[in-house]
């Protein structure tokens, strides 16, 4: 499966933006679909994940109430959409594609990645 990040740009503190992730390929195979995000010098993070045949979503905490994910089933599409947001959400935001059907927060269970769509938290 080849994945498509879209819908960065630079955003004030407190605005919103929605990010996508088309799917392209053999997609009958992804189960699970994850964002994650990558700021300068630190590790890559989990940001969300949904488990595409019954919309089962995760969160972490820290961004739950301000980061939803979601999914257009007939587009083979995933959307993150990312509220109030705050200069430490600046990062490229990757999607990955897993097929074991688990929702993980670990990088290593996603086996496809798109290329990362750049978000800039301006204060």
């Amino acid at each position: 499966v080849q994945l498509q990040a879209s819908g960065g740009g630079l955003v004030q503190v407190g605005g919103s933006l929605r990010l996508s992730c088309a799917a392209s390929g053999r997609t009958v195979s992804t189960s699970v679909v994850g964002w994650f995000r990558q700021a300068p010098g630190k590790a890559r993070e989990f940001v969300a994940a949904i488990r595409l045949a019954t919309g089962s979503t995760a969160v972490p905490e820290s961004m739950s109430g301000r980061f939803f994910v979601s999914r257009d089933k007939s587009e083979n599409t995933v959307y993150l959409e990312m509220n109030s947001l705050k200069p430490e959400d600046t990062a490229v935001y990757y999607c990955a594609a897993s097929e074991d059907g688990i929702i993980s927060r670990s990088p290593v269970r996603y086996t496809s990645w798109g290329q990362g769509t750049l978000v800039t938290v301006s204060s």
